[in-house]
This record gives structure tokens, C-alpha cells and sequence, in this order.
């Protein structure tokens, strides 16, 4: 892994307030949500303080989500607690993932894939098979190509179809990524980062 995304990297970005985290699901999700109507489980890689995992939660999704930030983990079930829903919060390694045991009807992937080195990103789809069977859907939203020197880095539909050349590819659609307002130099015209919404699923 890249040296600035280590887990020391996550646990001292959620003892403050990273960019990304918004305070509400990302709207490209949310609208992919309506769309696909998720339904069974889901799981949400690299979950944060937990908004995606709990917008499924909301819809009567078995949601679970895994994170090695433990401040993000502990923020995610106190809004749980909070707001009475019934979501599963794992302070886990999401790159280590036969350790849940189970699998899921759909895989979320927010910002996590792009914060991957290529080495990761390739460990990250050989973990897959442990939480999705055949049939499964792994859902994402992440950068488009973009440098900014460090990670996160971003990815390409020609990247993301040679890392999944296994699975079946359903759609990849440009979209943004919100942050914080005055975080990073966004495009304001879009509302976000360019980014991809991608399905994919396995076969």
C-alpha cells in the first residue's frame, strides 16, 4: 500500500474530518440505490463514519460495513444507535474479508478501490470471492483519472474493465464525488470530483 494510506493514515483522518466525509450518502449511490432497488445484504468496503451502510440499513437492507479506522467504526455505531437501525459495523481490514465469514448480495465500494496501490487493488479483487458468490454485484464509486500527486488516484472505464475482466460488467457511468465544501479543488459545474459509478457482477 501506497505509504500515505496505511491505517495509521485513516484512524488519524477520522479523529478529525476527512473531505469525504460528507455527513450523508453520495448522491450517485443514492441514485444507483433507487435504481438497482437493493434488496438481501450488502456490504460496504471501507464504510467511514457509516452513511452508505445506513442509507441501506433505512431500506430494510441486512447492511454491514468493515473499516480499519476504529474512530470512523465507533462513529458509525453510535449514529446507528442513534437513529434505531439495525446496521452491522466491523472494525476489520477490508482487504482481508474471508474473516466475516459470510457472503453478501452486493459489494459498495465508495472511495476505497481509489485509494488502493495497483497491488492492493489486485489483492482487493481476489478478496471478492469470499463476500460475493456467483450472481453477487460490486457496486462503485471513485475517481476518474486524475493526479494529484499522491493517492487517492483515480481509474479509467479500461481500468476498471482489465481489474474486473472477470466479472460481467453492467454499466459505468461518469458522476461525482462530493467533499466537503473547500477541501479539495473540485469541478463546481459537476458538484464533485469526475468520477465513475460502476456495477459490475460476478460470474
Amino acid at each position: 500500500m501506497d505509504s500515505m494510506v496505511t491505517p495509521e493514515f485513516f484512524t488519524m483522518a477520522y479523529a478529525a474530518s476527512p473531505p469525504w466525509d460528507i455527513g450523508r450518502p453520495q448522491r450517485a449511490l443514492v441514485t444507483a440505490f433507487d435504481e438497482l432497488q437493493l434488496s438481501g445484504s450488502a456490504l460496504d468496503l471501507g464504510c467511514g463514519t457509516g452513511e452508505h451502510v445506513l442509507e441501506l440499513a433505512r431500506r430494510g437492507v441486512d447492511a454491514w460495513g468493515i473499516d480499519t479506522a476504529l474512530p470512523a467504526i465507533e462513529a458509525a455505531r453510535g449514529k446507528a444507535a442513534e437513529r434505531g437501525l439495525p446496521a452491522t459495523f466491523v472494525h476489520g481490514d477490508a482487504l482481508a474479508l474471508a474473516a466475516l465469514g459470510r457472503r453478501f448480495d452486493t459489494v459498495i465500494d465508495c472511495g476505497f478501490f481509489h485509494m488502493l496501490s495497483d497491488e492492493d487493488r489486485s489483492r482487493c479483487v481476489a478478496e471478492l470471492p469470499h463476500v460475493l458468490a456467483a450472481g453477487g454485484r460490486l457496486l462503485m464509486l471513485g475517481f476518474a483519472t486524475i493526479d494529484l500527486g499522491h493517492p487517492p488516484r483515480g481509474y479509467s472505464p479500461e481500468d476498471l474493465r482489465s481489474y474486473f475482466a472477470g466479472f460481467r460488467e453492467v454499466f459505468i457511468r461518469p458522476a461525482a464525488f462530493e467533499l466537503q465544501p473547500g477541501r479539495l479543488p473540485i469541478d463546481e459545474a459537476l458538484g464533485g470530483m469526475p468520477a465513475w459509478v460502476s456495477l459490475f457482477e460476478r460470474t
